[in-house]
């Protein structure tokens, strides 16, 4: 499997390196994830910065304990997650946009990232971070 736009290492839990690859080549993260992920890259025009992706359970637990919102039943802990940084309302726009139109129906957005995550046993939803 090749990504038009990401390399895999962008997608590794820190304290596991290889995670970032598909479950099918031995990594944690959903193949079906990757290509929207990727195609939503070449409809946006701007480029994904990729903050947070994969998730070991000890590296989750690690961020509740320094106070970010890190949910214990993580979208990343599932490998169908990540955070895409962002700089500016217009690059943030061009995200959130083509994030929906390839079909991500959950969608975080932050000042400073967009969350999008292809987690099926949760709600479909967009929402506001604090």
């Amino acid at each position: 499997m090749v990504l038009n736009y990401f390399n895999f290492q962008e997608f590794d839990s820190p304290d596991e390196i290889g995670s970032g690859m598909p479950t099918e080549q031995g990594g944690k993260m959903n193949k079906e994830f990757l290509f929207k992920l990727d195609e939503a890259r070449m409809l946006a025009g701007t480029p994904f910065k990729i903050t947070s992706g994969y998730r070991s359970e000890a590296y989750n637990k690690e961020l509740r304990k320094k106070g970010y919102k890190a949910s214990n039943n993580s979208s990343h802990c599932k490998g169908c997650a990540v955070d895409i940084a962002v700089n500016s309302g217009l690059q943030r726009s061009a995200i959130v946009c083509a994030l929906a139109k390839v079909g991500f129906t959950r969608i975080g957005i932050a000042k400073t990232f967009v969350h999008c995550d292809l987690d099926k046993e949760k709600q479909n939803s967009i929402w506001l971070y604090d």
